[in-house]
Formats: C-alpha cells, sequence, structure tokens
C-alpha cells in the first residue's frame, strides 16, 4: 500500500463531503411537500396540470407503491418499443437494425431498474435515438424513482400520526427538474471540457499507419451478428487499414450515467474508453459524481428528522466500510501476480516490478485510479467501469463483489443506498433492543413485528435472487456455456453477474458470455425483482412509521448518533454479509487466491 494510494483515498473522501453538504442544504428544500415559488414553481405546477395530478394529496404507502410500479412498468414497455423499431426511427446514422427481443427486453429491465447491465456493445448496436430517447431518459427517471423512495422513507422517520408519506408524482419530478437535471447539465459542460465528445455525426473512418488483422462477425440476411451455441459472435478473418471512430451524444449521457448512479455506457469500454473518460481530472469528477448525491441524502435525512447527528452517524458508518474496502483493493492490485515473479526472467519492466498488477487497465488512470474507481462503482450500485474488473487479482476482485453483496448500501444507488443503509440501521437496534430485553426505538418511533417482517424480507430478497440465480446458472447447460473461464473464476464470473444483477450495479467480469437468451431472461427477472421486491417493502416500512406516535427518549433508549451505533451498524452490514456470501465466495475468489499462491 503506498502513500500515493492512501493521499488519494483521503482526498477524494475530503472533496466528496465538502461537495455533499451544501447540496444536502438545497435537497432538503426540495424533499420538503410546501410549494416551490418562483419560475421554477411555476413550470412545476404547469407539469402537473398537464399530467392532471394534484400535488396536494398525500398518498398511502399502497397509492404510492402502485403509481411507482405502474410508472417503471411503462417506462420499461416504451424502452423495450424503441429497441425493437430503431431502424425505422430517426437518428440512426449507422442503420443500425432493431435489437433482438431478448436483448430488448434485458436492456429495458436494465435501465428501468437503474442497473444499466449491458449485455451488447453500444456503439454498434443502438442508435443515438435509441440511446437518448430510451437509455438516457431512464437514466433520469430511475435515478428519480430512487430519490423518491428515500424521501418517503424520511418521511416516515419524520411525521407522526400522519396517513400519508407524500406524492410519488411530485417527488419523481421534484427530483428531476431541480437536482438531476442541473447537475448532468453542469457536469456534461465539464466533461467537455475535458475531450468527451458531443455531437449527431456519422462515425469517422481513420486510416492507420499499419494494416490490422482481426475476426469480422459474419452476419444474417437482416444484417444481424450470427452467434454460436455460446452466444459468442461467429466471425471470419479479415484484414483493415481503416479504423471507425464512433461518434455521438455522449457527454450528456456520461454525465446522468454518473450522477444517477446508473452506469450504462455509451460505448462498450464505459469509463475506460478515451471518448468518455479522456483525463485524470474527468476520471476523478466521475468519481465524485457516483458518490455525490448518494452521500448527501444522508445528510438531508438528518435535517428532515430533526436531529443532523443522525444523518452523520450513517455518513460515517458507509464512510468508514468504504475506506477498509478502497484500502483492501489497492493493497491487492499493488501486489501483483505471482506468477510473473515466478518465470524467473528479467522484471525490471514488468507490471509486477513496477509496482502491482496493470493487467486489463488503463495507463492513463494507473493502478490506484483504477482500483479506487472499482470500489467506488460497486459501493456505488452505479455499475461504470474504467478497468475491467475480470483482470484484477483474487482478492482485488473480491472487493467490489463483496460491495455489490452487501445491497450496495455504502453509499449506494441515488437513494437505494441510504434506504437500504436505514434498513440496517433498524435491525442494528432491534439486535441491540436484544441484547438488553428493551422494544428497540429509533429516531423516537418504536420497531415492532412488523417492520421486523418487512425489514426481514428486504434483507433477504437479494441474497435469495443472487445463491438461487447463480444455482440455475452453474446446473445448467446453457449457463455454464456463457463461462470462458473454467474453474473458480468461471463461478465467480457467474456469482458476480447474479450479485450485479440482484443489487442494480451492472458491472461485471467480462469473461461470462452472458448476451444469449438463457442469461438475458435470467437477468431482467433478477434485476426487476431486486428493484421492485426491495422498495415495496421499504414504502410499507415508510408507511407504518409515518402512523406512529413520536416517542421521547429515556435513560435506557439507545443513542443513534454516536461513535457506538456507528459501529453496531457497520458491524450489522458487515456480519449479514459474511454470513449470507461468505460460502460462495469460498467456492470463487477465496478458492483462486489460495490456488495463486500455492502454485507460485
Amino acid at each position: 500500500m503506498t502513500a500515493q494510494a492512501l493521499l488519494t483515498i483521503g482526498f477524494f473522501v475530503v472533496v466528496l463531503i465538502a461537495a455533499a453538504y451544501p447540496l444536502a442544504i438545497f435537497v432538503a428544500r426540495i424533499a420538503d411537500v410546501s410549494p416551490i415559488r418562483g419560475v421554477a414553481g411555476t413550470v412545476e405546477r404547469f407539469l402537473y396540470r398537464l399530467s392532471g395530478v394534484d400535488p396536494a394529496q398525500d398518498m398511502s404507502w399502497p397509492r404510492y407503491a402502485v403509481a411507482l410500479l405502474l410508472f417503471n412498468a411503462l417506462g420499461a414497455l416504451v424502452v423495450f418499443a424503441v429497441q425493437r423499431l430503431q431502424f425505422w426511427l430517426p437518428l440512426n446514422p449507422q442503420a443500425f437494425v432493431n435489437v433482438s427481443p431478448d436483448s430488448s427486453f434485458d436492456t429495458a429491465v436494465s435501465f428501468v431498474t437503474n442497473t444499466n447491465w449491458q449485455g451488447y456493445s453500444g456503439e454498434s448496436t443502438m442508435s443515438y435515438f435509441t440511446q437518448m430517447v430510451a437509455l438516457a431518459v431512464q437514466n433520469f427517471l430511475s435515478a428519480a424513482t430512487g430519490i423518491a423512495v428515500a424521501f418517503a422513507l424520511m418521511r416516515g422517520f419524520a411525521r407522526r400520526g400522519a396517513p400519508g408519506i407524500g406524492n410519488f408524482w411530485v417527488d419523481v419530478t421534484r427530483s428531476t427538474i431541480y437536482i438531476l437535471l442541473p447537475l448532468s447539465l453542469m457536469l456534461a459542460v465539464i466533461f467537455m471540457s475535458q475531450g468527451v465528445i458531443q455531437n449527431f455525426d456519422a462515425y469517422k473512418d481513420a486510416r492507420t499507419v499499419e494494416s490490422l488483422t482481426y475476426p469480422d462477425p459474419k452476419l444474417d440476411a437482416a444484417g444481424a451478428p450470427l452467434k454460436d451455441a455460446q452466444g459468442n459472435p461467429i466471425t471470419e478473418p479479415a484484414t483493415t487499414q481503416t479504423q471507425v471512430l464512433a461518434m455521438g451524444p455522449v457527454a450528456s449521457q456520461e454525465a446522468i450515467k454518473m450522477i444517477g448512479t446508473n452506469g450504462g455506457g455509451f460505448f462498450n469500454a464505459n469509463s475506460a474508453h478515451p471518448f468518455e473518460n479522456p483525463t485524470p481530472l474527468s476520471n476523478f469528477v466521475q468519481m465524485i459524481a457516483m458518490f455525490l448525491i448518494p452521500a448527501s441524502l444522508c445528510l438531508v435525512f438528518g435535517r428532515m428528522v430533526g436531529d443532523s447527528r443522525q444523518g452523520w452517524a450513517v455518513l460515517g458508518a458507509m464512510t468508514l466500510i468504504f475506506v477498509v474496502m478502497a484500502v483492501v483493493a489497492n493493497w491487492a492490485e499493488q501486489q501483483g501476480n505471482p506468477a510473473i515473479a515466478a518465470l524467473g526472467v528479467d522484471q525490471t519492466h514488468s507490471a509486477t516490478q513496477a509496482g502491482g498488477n496493470m493487467e486489463g487497465k488503463e495507463t492513463r488512470f494507473g493502478i490506484v485510479s483504477s482500483a479506487l474507481f472499482a470500489t467506488i462503482t460497486t459501493a456505488a450500485s452505479c455499475g461504470a467501469t474504467n478497468a475491467t474488473h475480470d483482470s484484477f487479482t483474487p482478492l482485488g476482485g473480491l472487493v467490489p463483489m463483496w460491495l455489490i453483496e452487501l445491497g450496495e448500501v455504502v453509499f449506494g444507488g441515488v437513494g437505494s443506498g441510504l434506504y437500504g443503509m436505514l434498513i440496517f440501521a433498524i435491525m442494528a437496534v432491534f439486535i441491540a433492543g436484544l441484547m438488553i430485553g428493551r422494544t428497540p426505538e429509533y429516531i423516537g418511533k418504536k420497531i415492532e413485528s412488523f417492520q421486523m417482517k418487512m425489514t426481514a424480507i428486504v434483507i433477504l430478497v437479494t441474497p435469495f435472487l443472487v445463491l438461487v440465480g447463480s444455482a440455475i446458472a452453474v446446473t445448467s447447460e446453457q449457463g455454464r456455456l456463457g463461462i470462458a473461464n473454467p474453474g473458480p473464476h468461471g463461478f465467480s464470473e457467474i456469482l458476480y453477474a447474479l450479485s450485479s444483477a440482484a443489487n442494480n450495479n451492472g458491472s461485471a467480469f467480462a469473461g461470462l458470455s452472458a448476451n444469449t437468451p438463457f442469461y438475458n431472461s435470467l437477468l431482467a427477472v433478477v434485476m426487476w425483482f431486486g428493484r421492485f421486491a426491495f422498495i415495496v417493502p421499504v414504502l410499507a416500512i415508510a408507511g407504518s412509521l409515518a402512523r406512529k406516535k413520536r416517542i421521547e427518549p429515556t435513560a435506557g433508549t439507545l443513542p443513534t448518533h454516536g461513535p457506538l451505533f456507528v459501529a453496531l451498524l457497520v458491524g450489522t452490514v458487515v456480519l449479514v454479509g459474511a454470513l449470507t456470501y461468505v460460502p460462495a465466495l469460498a467456492l470463487g475468489p477465496v478458492i483462486e487466491h489460495l490456488q495463486l499462491h500455492a502454485i507460485h
């Protein structure tokens, strides 16, 4: 572990908190149900009249949940339809064909659930129209949905004897036009200043200095690539001295991809592509953007419940876990690969001698920024990548995998990270209550049987989807056909894919060929229930808490704003993650690490 890595992690945390605090003050005003004045308020009220929404209507949690589910189901249908019709729609200068039904289904669910799992190469599959009207729009709306749920749960803690938890249409509208749109516009300008492209040009042909031999995909009569039984394109050798440079409206999509913790890149290489992430500065801004709203929402929570210390405690627990995981990831990647040292050759210029494992990483970012980016994107439920996680060392790859499997509550996605961590807070006070023989309380609300039943569903639903989905994949022939690497690493590829889908992350170990009808269908189902089977119980908890009266703390009340509670909360998160996933992790990255060092 180098001093550079420690300084980089420390600097990142300082900049993040400095940016999140003022944003939290603004977002707290947006979360308030009182009307917004001025021009912005006029525009907001016009949108409500246009859509027939009564902003003053306070929804019960079942009505809030129904509105949310219908809204997102309609979004999935629109994204599916646009992909299936893209050949006949405008802004398609490359004349891309319609996307296959199974890939369209997978992608539609993926973007609606804020997962942004991509089984396709964006620059060779999606038209500009599809990228903007279908995918980028859902980047905004799925992120706004997460913020809306977080607002609803905050109101559940803050309100006393109230029948409702707010208005979904107001929450999603305000989250979009006051938070996501302005921040995305600002980020897009910053990215363009760094060299991220933004245009509607046709793709450019550039003549290369040397000729290149490459595998050329075979196409069927409709122009779609032919695939083998594993879902890989069928190719034939070809030679060229021309390189096609993809163009497009990248900066605008890159901005909401990061600030909304979506992760779906315009290009297949995602944030490793120089047109998406050209400089170390753009890379650092992207990392800050992923954590900015999740960090600020912690502080918004403290302001809404009337005790800012509560928000700082939640933020402190998230930060503590994140820093430890970032240190472990950097340490593991800086160790390098012992197989290189075992070769017994001159290593003056090897990656190991230079300070670690550079395989799968961009030289313009290096090991520290790549390992830190991987930690952030999997902690933030984002899924954007600036390096190949499949090329990390076994322990380096274990860090992003386990952060996903913890439920992505270490900052997590916009909104989803906070309400996920608050569920763990409820579990923590319940455990503390059992130890001292008292009815558990959290922020003046008694935690009783209904809240604990819903908490159990929330905590168990994603591990169930991950482990059952992984079992289906490894025991079925179609699932095993997608594995590129045999042994424990192949199992890790499947476990990572199902963990990423169920927890709505979207990153992957690239060795798994997942763009097949089997994986497109399996992952889509897992993504949908991983998102909404989680959200509905959270809304039920919010509704039940809002109806409760607030009780005053007594001498026996557990303080939930100090170091003791932070330690209890961290322990609960880690313990649940360890008990749930350690057996599966032992079959993948752990045994792979032991084999690697045992051989060399």
